[in-house]
C-alpha cells in the first residue's frame, strides 16, 4: 500500500513518522520550503520565539517521540506552578485553576465561588447549547464570563457565545471522559493523585520537534512541492505537483479545510462544499521584550474589554526565556486586526502590554497565522454532513483532536487504520 500526504505541518510529520514505523510505504507533500506548519521556532535577536504554539505537556505519546528522535536531551520543562492571571476591572487577578487558587482568588466573589459548587447539580451540556450558556448554568456567571470561557474560547478567538458545546467544548469533555459533573472528575484525579504531565519546550524552541521528525524521514517528504489537485483512478488516487504525478492508494490531508475543499473538488463536489463551511480566524502574535519581572504562565482578557488584545504569554517567566512576552490579537479583541500592518499590531501589542502590567515593552517581531485558527464557532456543524469517499482521510485540526498531543494521538489512530492494525477512527 502507498499512502500519500498533504502537508508537513505537526499532523502530517506525525503521520509519516507513525506509517515509516509500521513499515508503510508513504510521501508527503509540502508547499512551504519549511516543515511543521504552525509549529516553528525563530530566533530574533537574542530570544527564541514561537510562531505557534508556546509550549507542550509531554505526554506519554510525545514522549515517546521525543526517544524515538533522540531528542530528550534537548528538552526544557517550564514551571507549571505559577499561575495564570485574568485582567479584569483595571487589575491582574489569579484564576482559580487549583484549589488552593480557588480559595485565595479575588476574582471571584464568595458568593461566585459557592456557586461554582453546584456545577455537580446542573447536568450535562445541552443540545444546541452555546458554550456560554452551558458555562453559565453549570458554574454560574462570574467564573464563566471572567475566566472558564475565556479560558477555553481565546485559544480560538471565538466568542463563546458563538460556539456550541456540542461542536467544541462537549468534545474536549468527552475525550476526557467526563460524562456528567467537571468538578466530579476533577475531584476524582485529586484522589487518584496522577501527575499531571510536565510543560515542556527544547533548547531552540518547538521547531526542534518538526524539524527532527523532517530529518528523520526527509527520504518521503518533499517541501516547497505543493500538490496541485487529486484525481481518481481506477486503482487509488494521483497526486499532481509541478514535479509531475503520483500514484497512491490512500490520500490523507493534514492542510486547513479550505485548502481540502479545493483540492478534494475534483473528487466529490459536494465534500467541496462542506469543507467550505468550516470558519477560521485570523491570529497575530506580537513579540515583545520587556524588563517586567512578574511570575506567571500569561494573562487571560475576557471578550467585551475594551482591552485591544486577548490574551498573553510570560514566556520569560514560565519558561526562562529572558524579557520574552508573546502577545495575542484576533477580530473579537481588535476588529481592525485584517488591515493593520505588523507596525500598527507591534504598537498596539506593546500599549496594552503596558496597561496590563505597568510596564514598558518593545515589539521585536510581529507573525500572523493565516487562514488561522478553526473558529469552533456555529459553522462546525459541517463535521454532520463530512461523507469522505473511500480512500481519503483528514488528519486535520478542524476535525482531529486540538493541540499537539491531540494531533499525535490522531496521528497514530490513523496509522492503525491505514496498517491494518485497529478499527477505523471515527
Amino acid at each position: 500500500m502507498k499512502v500519500g500526504i498533504v502537508g508537513a505541518g505537526i499532523s502530517g510529520l506525525s503521520l509519516v513518522h507513525a506509517l515509516a514505523n509500521r513499515d508503510v510505504d508513504v510521501t508527503a507533500f509540502e508547499a512551504r520550503e519549511e516543515p511543521g506548519g504552525v509549529v516553528r521556532s525563530r530566533r530574533v535577536g537574542d530570544h527564541v520565539v514561537e510562531l505557534g504554539p508556546q509550549r507542550l505537556r509531554l505526554t506519554p505519546g510525545l514522549e515517546s517521540m521525543v526517544e524515538d528522535l533522540g531528542l530528550r536531551d534537548r528538552l526544557e520543562f517550564g514551571d507549571d506552578e505559577q499561575p495564570i492571571y485574568v485582567y479584569h476591572d483595571g487589575e491582574l487577578k489569579v484564576a482559580p485553576l487549583s484549589v488552593r487558587e480557588a480559595l485565595t482568588t479575588d476574582l471571584l466573589t464568595p458568593t461566585g465561588k459557592l456557586r461554582m459548587l453546584l456545577e455537580p447539580l446542573m447536568g450535562p451540556p445541552r443540545p444546541n447549547e452555546t458554550v456560554d450558556a452551558y458555562l453559565i448554568r453549570a458554574f454560574g456567571t462570574q467564573a464563566a464570563r471572567r475566566y472558564l470561557g475565556p479560558l477555553y474560547s481565546g485559544l480560538y478567538g471565538t466568542d463563546p457565545r458563538d460556539m456550541l458545546v456540542e461542536y467544541s467544548l462537549g468534545r474536549v469533555l468527552e475525550k476526557a471522559g467526563i460524562e456528567r459533573s467537571v468538578l466530579l472528575w476533577v475531584a476524582r484525579k485529586l484522589l487518584e493523585d496522577r501527575d499531571t504531565p510536565p510543560m515542556c519546550t527544547f533548547e531552540n524552541g518547538l521547531g526542534e520537534l518538526t524539524n527532527g521528525l523532517y530529518e528523520a524521514h526527509a527520504d518521503s517528504i518533499h517541501l516547497e512541492t505543493p500538490v496541485e489537485s487529486i484525481r481518481e483512478r481506477a486503482d487509488g488516487y494521483e497526486l499532481h505537483t509541478a514535479d509531475g504525478s503520483e500514484r497512491v492508494d490512500e490520500v490523507v490531508l493534514t492542510a486547513p479545510a479550505e485548502v481540502c475543499a479545493e483540492l478534494l473538488a475534483p473528487v466529490d463536489s459536494e465534500l467541496e462544499a462542506t469543507l467550505r463551511r468550516f470558519n477560521y480566524n485570523p491570529i497575530g502574535m506580537v513579540f515583545l521584550e520587556s524588563t517586567f519581572d512578574g511570575t506567571g504562565i500569561g494573562t487571560l482578557v475576557p471578550p467585551g474589554s475594551d482591552v485591544r488584545i486577548s490574551g498573553l504569554t510570560w514566556n520569560s517567566s514560565f519558561l526562562d526565556r529572558d524579557g520574552l512576552f508573546t502577545c495575542y490579537i484576533d477580530p473579537l479583541s481588535y476588529p481592525l486586526l485584517a488591515e493593520a500592518d505588523d507596525e500598527e499590531l507591534g504598537r498596539v501589542g506593546a500599549a496594552e502590554f503596558e496597561r496590563i502590567t505597568g510596564a514598558p515593552a518593545t515589539p521585536i517581531h510581529v507573525h500572523r497565522w493565516e487562514p488561522g485558527m478553526p473558529a469552533y464557532d456555529r459553522s462546525w456543524t459541517a463535521i454532520d454532513d463530512l461523507e469522505l469517499p473511500e480512500g481519503i482521510h483528514l488528519c486535520t485540526n478542524f476535525v482531529g483532536r486540538p493541540g499537539i498531543p491531540g494531533r499525535i494521538r490522531t496521528a497514530r489512530a490513523i496509522a492503525d487504520e491505514l496498517a491494518g492494525e485497529a478499527t477505523p477512527v471515527e
